[in-house]
């Protein structure tokens, strides 16, 4: 059997939020049958700026648009792909951005739902670390925007 090929993949999205009374509220992405719920965010096209790709990217799996406040960081990831018979890293820049119209109403077909969440909730309803890790840090980036 031949060795797996090794593919690099380069995607963009983050934490959208709003300000709702004492609180704050972040956009979430429910995929796998609504029982994965995650960060939105997807593959950087070429031509596009990891900033660009956030933006269109939440956009597109939330129906909500935000504006860029500030870059949470990356997180990289190793899974197979089957198909290709190729190990796969995946590096993630992930944003925090402010909504700014839209509604979760109009998400993407890729995703299954999308919603707000208050931010306590949405830290304990992710399904991955890297995830958990990313909203834990726009949390403390918010704390200092109340």
């Amino acid at each position: 059997m031949k060795p797996a090929s090794i593919k690099y993949l380069y995607s963009s999205g983050g934490v959208i939020f709003r300000k709702s009374d004492d609180h704050f509220d972040v956009g979430l992405i429910a995929t796998k049958n609504r029982t994965v719920w995650t960060l939105p965010k997807g593959i950087i096209d070429k031509d596009e700026s990891p900033e660009m790709a956030a933006v269109r990217e939440i956009q597109e799996e939330t129906g909500l648009t935000g504006s860029i406040v500030d870059k949470l960081g990356e997180k990289s990831y190793w899974f197979y792909l089957k198909d290709e018979n190729a190990k796969c890293k995946k590096t993630v820049t992930y944003f925090l951005l402010e909504h700014v119209s839209g509604e979760t109403n109009n998400f993407s077909w890729e995703v299954d739902e999308a919603g707000w969440f208050p931010l306590d909730e949405a830290i304990n309803m992710l399904h991955y670390k890297s995830d958990k890790e990313i909203l834990i840090k726009a949390a403390e980036k918010l704390t200092l925007l109340k």
